[in-house]
C-alpha cells in the first residue's frame, strides 16, 4: 500500500497547484541550509500528513489480519519512537556528529552498507544511526556497526519531531530514493542536512505519477546534495522536486558492495563445490513466472546436453513455493531436484532452499539466469553473476535495471523478449555450452561492466563527509 493510492480519490487538484501556492525562495549553494521547508504547497501537505496519520493508525489494527512482512515490520515498529528516545537520552553525545543513514530494504541497504563503512573508515568517532523499513533488513542492518539501528518510524509529524529532537543530527542520508517528505521537511528546518545516496529513479517508478509526485514533492525540495547514479536519474530527481544544481552523478555504489561481497568469498566455500566444469546454469531470485520457462528450457537443453546442470534459487523459498517447484519439475519429466543441502556436482537439478546463498552460489555458473523480469516484482541483482564473470540471460521487464542494460550493451547478457522466451533461453544455454569460447568472452565482457562501475562509494562518502562538516560548521540556519 503506497501513501499515494491511500488518498487517491482526494487529490486530484494538487498538481495544478503544483508550484503555485508556493512561496518561492532564493537558490542556495550546494551545501547550504535549504529553507524549502518554507516552500510548502498547503494542500499537499495537509493530504500527506491525513495519509500517513490514517496508515499509522489502520496499518497496526489490519496487520494481524493480513500477515505477511506487513505483520513482522508492524510489531517490529511497535515503539520505536520511544526505543530511539531512550538511546538518545542514554548515549547521544552532543560534541560527537551524528550521521543518520535511512535504506528501507535489503537491495539500498547493500548500498547504504559500502558507503557506511568507508564513512566509518574515515570517521571513526561519529555516531551513527541507521533505520530501514521493511522486516527483510534487520539482519543487514545488525551488521552494519551502527550505534543504533530499528525500523523508521511512521512518518508522521509527531513521530518526526519526537526523534528529530531527540537525536539532532547533523545529516540525515536517504539511500537511493526513498525519501520521506515529513522527516526531511522537519529535519531542513532544524538546520541538519538532507542527502541522497546511490540516488536511482527508475523511469517506471510510482514516485513520478500523480498522486505521490505531488505529494513527496515538498520533501524533495529540501534536499541538501544528492549522488545520482546516473545522468538518468539526475533529471528524474529534478523532476521529483530536488534541485538540479544539488544533484552529483556519482556511480551505483553496489558495483563495489558485489565485488566486496565476492572477494570475501574463500575458495573453500561450499558453495563452490559446484563449479569446475561450468556446466552449470544457476537460476537466481526466480518467482513462478520464471521458474515455469527455466524448466521447460530444461528439458530442450538436456535433449542435446545431458551432462548440462541447473541450480535453482527462489527468491522466497518457502514450503510452499517449493513443493510447485517440485511439482512443475514433474511436469516437464525432468529429474527430481535434489535439496542443496545433500547435493553433489553431478546432481542435474538442484533446489536452493534458504536465502544468503545466491551471491556465492553464481561462483559456481557457467551461465546464470536472474529472476523478476517476467512480472512486477521488478528485476533482481544481474551484477552478481556479472562479478563472478557469468554471462547472464534474464525476463524482458528489465526497465528499471540500468546495469541490466549496460550488460546487453557489452555482449554480456540475454534479454529474453522473443514470444516465445523458454525456447529463446534453451537456444542460448545450448550455445553457450557447446561453444567454451563465446561463453568465456561474454564472462569477461560481463565482469568488466562490473569492474567499470567501481570506485562510486568512495565518492558517495565524499558527499556524506561534506554534509556532516558543513553542518559543523555551521550550525545555524542561515537567513
Amino acid at each position: 500500500m503506497t501513501i499515494g493510492r491511500a488518498v487517491c480519490g482526494v487529490v486530484q487538484m494538487c498538481d495544478a497547484m503544483d508550484g503555485a501556492t508556493h512561496v518561492r525562495t532564493r537558490r542556495a549553494g550546494p551545501l547550504s541550509t535549504p529553507l524549502r521547508y518554507l516552500s510548502l504547497m498547503p494542500l499537499a501537505t495537509l493530504l500527506y500528513r491525513a495519509a500517513t496519520r490514517s496508515a499509522a493508525a489502520v496499518l497496526p489494527a489490519i496487520a494481524p489480519w493480513v500477515g505477511g512482512k506487513l505483520a513482522v515490520g508492524t510489531r517490529g515498529r511497535r515503539g520505536v519512537v520511544a526505543r530511539i528516545e531512550a538511546w538518545a537520552a542514554q548515549r547521544r553525545d552532543p560534541d560527537r556528529p551524528l550521521l543518520w543513514i535511512h535504506a528501507p530494504s535489503v537491495g539500498e541497504g547493500l548500498q547504504a552498507e559500502v558507503v557506511l563503512r568507508e564513512v566509518r573508515r574515515r570517521h571513526p568517532d561519529w555516531q551513527v544511526v541507521y533505520t530501514h523499513f521493511s522486516p527483510s533488513a534487520v539482519a543487514l542492518a545488525a551488521r552494519q556497526g551502527a550505534d543504533v539501528t530499528d525500523y523508521l518510524p511512521w512518518d508522521t509529524p509527531d513521530a518526526a519531531r519526537r526523534v528529530l529532537e531527540a537525536l539532532r543530527p547533523d545529516a540525515l542520508v536517504f539511500a537511493k530514493a526513498d525519501l520521506w517528505p515529513e522527516l526531511a521537511c522537519q529535519a531542513a528546518s532544524r538546520g541538519t542536512r538532507i542527502g541522497i545516496i546511490a540516488a536511482t529513479v527508475s523511469p517506471v517508478s510510482r514516485r513520478l505519477r500523480w498522486p505521490a509526485r505531488t505529494l513527496m514533492r515538498r520533501g524533495y525540495r529540501v534536499v541538501t546534495a544528492a549522488g545520482a547514479i546516473a545522468a538518468e536519474d539526475a533529471e528524474r530527481l529534478t523532476a521529483l522536486g530536488t534541485p538540479a544544481d544539488r544533484i552529483d552523478i556519482l556511480g551505483d555504489p553496489r558495483f563495489d558492495s558485489v565485488r566486496s561481497v565476492i572477494e570475501a568469498v574463500p575458495p573453500n566455500d561450499p558453495a563452490l563445490r559446484f563449479r569446475g566444469t561450468g556446466l552449470a546454469l544457476v537460476a537466481g531470485s526466480t518467482w513462478p513466472a520464471d521458474e515455469t520457462r527455466v524448466l521447460k528450457a530444461f528439458t530442450e537443453v538436456l535433449r542435446v546436453h545431458p551432462e548440462a546442470r541447473l541450480i535453482l534459487a527462489p527468491h522466497e523459498p518457502t514450503p510452499r513455493h517449493l513443493v510447485a517447484v517440485r511439482a512443475e519439475a514433474r511436469r516437464h519429466e525432468l529429474p527430481e531436484p535434489r535439496l542443496i543441502a545433500d547435493a553433489g556436482a553431478e546432481d542435474p537439478l538442484v533446489l536452493v532452499d534458504r536465502v544468503g546463498l545466491l551471491a556465492r552460489l553464481y561462483g559456481s555458473a557457467g551461465l546464470a539466469y536472474v529472476g523478476g523480469g517476467f512480472g512486477s516484482a521488478g528485476l533482481h541483482s544481474v551484477l552478481e553473476p556479472a562479478g563472478w564473470g557469468v554471462p547472464v540471460a534474464f525476463g524482458p521487464r528489465s526497465a528499471n535495471s540500468r546495469e541490466a542494460e549496460l550488460l546487453v550493451e557489452a555482449g554480456a547478457a540475454l534479454r529474453l523478449d522473443h514470444p516465445d522466451p523458454a525456447r529463446q533461453l534453451a537456444t542460448w544455454w545450448s550455445r553457450m555450452l557447446g561453444e567454451r569460447a563465446e561463453r568465456e568472452t561474454a564472462g569477461r565482457a560481463a565482469f568488466a561492466v562490473l569492474d567499470a562501475g567501481r570506485g562510486s562509494a568512495a565518492r558517495q562518502a565524499d558527499l556524506v563527509e561534506r554534509l556532516v562538516g558543513a553542518q559543523r560548521r555551521s550550525t545555524t540556519i542561515p537567513s
